[in-house]
């Protein structure tokens, strides 16, 4: 039986309540019925009734953000996530894109997924970084008259520093509590290294033995999310085969934990493999969740830091993942942890969303930013590389020199007695 087969059903559980609409980032920003889940959920039955993929229907289902706020307000268990992914898989293979806009996306997903093939860009990007250029080429303008996508992907770039290389294996701290196999993800592993090693430090410092694959590649989540089913299947049967051989799956990336814990799903239909991802869904654990489980043993060391917490959607509305980060950051002596106000509006990144959509991303990351800017924290915690990468942009836009770092790296300060100004030193 394909996923297909539940289509019907799926689409019945919609009863058209409207408990969705003030939490859909796009209905927020438009007021638009078509660019709500129930709307684009109208335009699902039309499509499952016969009705052609029509240019508009798709621009509708593009425009969505896939962030899953309406599944965690929905009443009724509609599984819009589902509902969504199937829709692109249906785009992906029947809908005929233009030419420009084809050869975008597929640059994208043949350079984002591949650790190497970013890794070989970040010698160029980092000269480009320093050597003033950049700030000539976006007073300029000219990447925007040539792809608003390709302007996205340079003003998004975090700074760029020496790339950290992290050994097949970090032993624990003291008498060994777990062995985890830790997923270093591919923009994580290349873009922000330093939350690997803070990761991997963390976990050692609570007890763990961290297995790092050297083998392993991408997860699949891009792909998974923007419907290349066939291609999220092929990355996940590789990461399956990574890390069949650990107790538990420790990821640090929002997008990356939810598709893993997915692959039972994504492989259901598949007999050779659904049992393997229905095992390796099951050990997987974001990082936060993970050491709450474990509970703590490190020293905690004061870090006098007020902070506002960013909820990710792929951590929040995905897996269910919102009292642990909190629960860890409060357990840091002298840290303050401050509410965002409209923490389930997503940011505007949403894995390749901000690429594709510049324009509606960049609404939502102002949106996000004022939000942010009036907390008065000095330190924006964010668990999703997208997140960091989006807020921290609409933040230079604002001014706001508010400093940006992951949840490893907080603890991390604070487990080594690095003080304040290891975290506050990341501006955005």
């Amino acid at each position: 039986m394909s996923a297909h087969d539940d289509l019907p059903k799926l689409l019945d559980d919609c009863v058209h309540c409207g408990f969705c609409l003030p939490t859909c980032p796009t209905y927020v920003l438009w007021g638009e019925e078509m660019d709500s889940p129930r709307g684009r959920i109208h335009l699902m039955q039309q499509h499952a009734d016969g009705e052609p993929l029509s240019g508009p229907m798709v621009e509708h289902f593009d425009a969505c953000l896939g962030c899953m706020a309406c599944v965690t307000s929905c009443p009724s268990g509609v599984q819009y996530d589902r509902l969504i992914e199937m829709t692109r898989a249906d785009v992906e293979r029947e809908h005929e894109r233009p030419l420009k806009e084809k050869a975008v996306r597929e640059m994208v997903f043949q350079l984002f997924p591949y650790g190497r093939r970013l890794r070989a860009l970040r010698g160029p990007l980092r000269a480009y970084q320093k050597s003033g250029l950049e700030r000539l080429v976006r007073r300029s303008g000219v990447l925007e008259r040539i792809s608003p996508s390709i302007a996205a992907m340079e003003r998004l770039t975090p700074p760029l520093g020496k790339a950290q290389r992290l050994p097949e294996r970090v032993a624990a701290r003291g008498e060994r509590r777990a062995t985890v196999g830790m997923l270093t993800g591919c923009v994580q592993g290349e873009f922000f290294p330093g939350v690997n090693a803070a990761t991997a430090r963390v976990l050692a410092l609570e007890g763990c033995d961290v297995v790092i694959p050297k083998a392993q590649g991408c997860c699949g989540a891009l792909s998974l999310h923007s419907g290349r089913e066939d291609e999220a299947r092929a990355f996940a049967r590789k990461t399956i085969e990574t890390f069949e051989s650990v107790d538990v799956v420790v990821v640090n990336s929002a997008g990356c934990g939810s598709a893993m814990k997915d692959y039972r799903a994504l492989l259901a239909g598949d007999p050779g493999w659904a049992r393997r991802a229905d095992a390796v869904s099951a050990r997987t654990r974001d990082l936060a969740e993970f050491l709450v489980e474990l509970g703590p043993r490190a020293k905690r060391r004061p870090l006098p830091v007020t902070v506002a917490y960013h909820d990710a959607c792929h951590l929040a509305h995905a897996q269910g993942v919102r009292s642990q980060p909190r629960a860890l950051l409060e357990g840091i002596p002298e840290l303050t942890v401050r509410e965002i106000a409209e923490p389930d509006i997503c940011c505007g990144s949403a894995g390749t969303y901000n690429l594709f959509q510049p324009a509606a991303a960049g609404e939502l990351g102002d949106r996000k930013a004022v939000n942010v800017d009036a907390t008065g924290a000095e330190l924006l915690v964010a668990a999703n590389p997208g997140c960091s990468m989006q807020i921290a942009t609409a933040l230079r836009r604002r001014g706001a020199g508010i400093a940006i770092a992951h949840t490893a790296q907080v603890l991390d300060a604070s487990l080594r007695g690095l003080g304040r100004d290891a975290v506050v030193a990341r501006r955005s």
